[in-house]
């Protein structure tokens, strides 16, 4: 799978399956490129069978200084 900027078709001969964000300004693109990135970790975690609410180790990375 992959994720790239609108208008590089030449991604589709690398990848099986190829998703497109829109065309905007250079800067911006990280930040729509997140939407469908956290998607595919959402359904990935369903699949396996994750409970997505309570991620691992979560209190502790966010706790410790």
């Amino acid at each position: 799978m992959a994720l790239a900027p609108y208008g590089r078709y030449d991604i589709e001969d690398i990848a099986d399956f190829v998703t497109y964000v829109p065309k905007m300004d250079e800067h911006f693109i990280g930040s729509l490129a997140v939407v469908p990135l956290q998607l595919l970790g959402y359904y990935v975690s369903v699949a396996r069978g994750l409970d997505v609410d309570k991620p691992r180790n979560l209190a502790k990375s966010v706790t410790v200084e």
